[in-house]
This record gives structure tokens, C-alpha cells and sequence, in this order.
């Protein structure tokens, strides 16, 4: 593509303290416009710096963050970024309708309160003081605050955390409204099944760094192990471990787990050796597998090869 990336990171890196801990370590990234893509990560592994960096609320210590190609407290002046961030509080005597109103009347071009309020699907709570809001309820508030803009960017820091499924059904059919403008998402997650879901890229953070970029399908092709399950056979029987392609046998509960990287194979070399085999199931490998296998440490990973793999 060659427009203007609406988030351009070059050699990001941050320091912190005097012993130099660093918590991004040479971040590049380009996000174009109308894509929604999650940042993944276990805690400490960077997301919310490079977050802050990609933001202007903190100072790199070396690299760049360009929104619109451009500063980006230029497009936040502008009223292009609209962020949720898990920093941000609304102030607790104001009604959910005055607090978004405030933030409102410091944008140029804001889309009308009512509206923010409808996107949010917080209508029914304009009224309420914000200190008598729930936790999920504090949140869906929050974004009411972020989209008042109307941005062109939206920047989400766990926008889910402390609500509860309905909840989080509720939030994600209101960004399904505001991505199916066009506009572009950057979340970062804990939720897995969310990003699974909701995201056309996927990148994936460890310790300050990218270690995989791609679609969700491609993530999880990183890790080629399939399952098949099935009950009928011993769990102690020998000859399950030499099937062709099983590198692991699990058994729990009377069902018999085989973790294999050729699952076609093995599955026709079970069915011959064990016709008594049933209730067979073969399973792909999961959001969560691919980011277990990528989160470990480097010592740990130092044998994976992908062409996603940053690391």
C-alpha cells in the first residue's frame, strides 16, 4: 500500500531508570488505514509502552512514532485519535453525559454527545453519576469518551477488562458499527478468543519486541501440531506412541490425546492398528497454542523457525 501509514513505529525503543531497564527494544511497525489489529502479550512484554510511545505520552529513547506521518500530538490536537487507555479516569460526581460532553467541547469537529452515547450503548446511563457505574459499565463510559471525536484512529488498552460476557458481546457489536466505517482499531488484549475474532492482524509481543506478525489464521498456523481424540483404546498401550508424526500421548479421564504434526497420517495409521477406536476428533492448534509457544522465552523459542516469527 502506499498511502501515508496511519501509525508508522521505526526502531522504537525505551529505556527506564538508571540501570536502563528496556521495555520496547527496536519496535517496527506500520498499521494503514481501515485495519483492526491487536497487540498481544504477556504482562511486561512492552504493549502498553509502545502504546504510549505510538501516542506521544512517552519519548522514545531512540526510533520514531508517526501518526499520519505526522507528530503524533499533531493528529491528537486534531481530534484524529480517540484512545481508551487503562490509565484514563472520568471524573466521579460528573453523569456519564457531562463527562463525555467535556471532552467533547475540547474537539474541533466532535460527533454529537448523544450519538458517542448510542455508539458506547451507554444511552440508558447519561444520567448516572459515573461513581455509580460498575466496572463494565465504567468502560463502555470510556468509550463514549474515546470515539466523541470521531477519530480516524481508535487506540483500545484492554477495553474489555472488568466486564463480564454480556458485556463484552455488547462492546464488540459497537465497534463492529464503528469499524464498518472504515476507520482503523489498535487494541491491545488479554483475551485471546477477542483478538481470534475480531482482528485482521495479529502481532504478538515478548519481551519489548514483535515476534510474529500476520492474520489470525496465519498465527495459528505457526504451530503446526493438530490433537485427535477418542476413547476405546488403553492410554497405556504402546504402539500409540509410534504412530507416524505423534510426538505426544495424553490421557485424561478415559480419552486419549495424540499430538501429532501430521494428523492425516496418524489418523489413518490409528484407525488400522485400533479399529475399536471412537468418538474420534481431530483438532487445529489454537489462538492460545500459538501464543504460548511464542511467549516463552527466547532460550525456550530458539529452535522455532517461521517466516512471521521477529524474533
Amino acid at each position: 500500500m502506499n498511502e501515508t501509514p496511519v501509525i508508522q513505529l521505526t526502531g522504537l525503543r525505551k529505556r527506564f531508570g538508571a540501570n536502563g531497564v528496556v521495555a520496547v527494544d527496536g519496535v517496527d511497525l506500520s498499521v494503514h488505514r481501515g485495519e483492526v489489529v491487536a497487540l498481544l502479550g504477556p504482562n511486561g512484554a512492552g504493549k502498553t509502552t509502545t502504546v504510549d510511545l505510538a501516542l506521544g505520552l512517552a519519548t522514545p529513547s531512540t526510533g520514531s512514532a508517526r501518526l499520519f506521518g505526522a507528530d503524533p500530538r499533531d493528529a491528537i490536537v486534531a481530534g484524529r485519535v480517540g484512545a481508551m487507555l487503562q490509565g484514563g479516569a472520568l471524573l466521579a460526581d460528573m453523569t456519564v453525559q457531562d463527562a463525555v460532553a467535556l471532552v467533547a467541547s475540547a474537539h474541533r469537529a466532535p460527533m454529537p454527545v448523544a450519538e458517542a452515547l448510542r455508539r458506547a450503548r451507554v444511552s440508558d446511563l447519561a444520567d448516572r453519576r459515573v461513581s455509580k457505574l460498575s466496572g463494565g459499565q465504567v468502560q463502555r463510559a470510556r468509550f463514549a469518551v474515546a470515539v466523541v471525536s470521531d477519530p480516524e484512529l481508535l487506540v483500545l488498552d484492554e477495553p474489555t477488562a472488568a466486564m463480564d460476557v454480556e458485556a463484552r458481546h455488547t462492546f464488540w457489536e459497537s465497534m463492529h458499527e464503528f469499524t464498518d466505517t472504515g476507520r482503523t482499531v489498535v487494541f491491545a488484549t488479554h483475551h485471546l478468543e477477542e483478538a481470534d475474532t475480531f482482528a485482521d492482524r495479529i502481532v504478538i509481543m515478548r519481551e519489548g519486541r514483535i515476534v510474529a506478525d500476520g492474520t489470525p489464521d496465519e498465527i495459528k498456523a505457526i504451530v503446526a501440531a493438530r490433537t485427535i481424540r477418542f476413547t476405546g483404546v488403553p492410554a497405556d498401550e504402546p504402539r500409540l506412541t509410534v504412530l507416524p508424526g505423534v510426538s505426544a500421548v495424553q490421557h485424561r479421564g478415559g480419552q486419549v490425546t495424540l499430538v501429532t504434526d501430521d494428523s492425516d497420517r496418524t489418523l489413518r495409521a490409528l484407525l488400522g492398528a485400533f479399529p475399536e477406536a471412537r468418538d474420534v476428533a481431530v483438532a487445529a492448534s489454537t489462538m492460545d497454542d500459538a501464543f504460548l509457544a511464542l511467549t516463552r522465552t527466547a532460550a525456550q523459542t530458539a529452535d522455532v523457525d517461521h517466516p512471521l516469527i521477529g524474533a
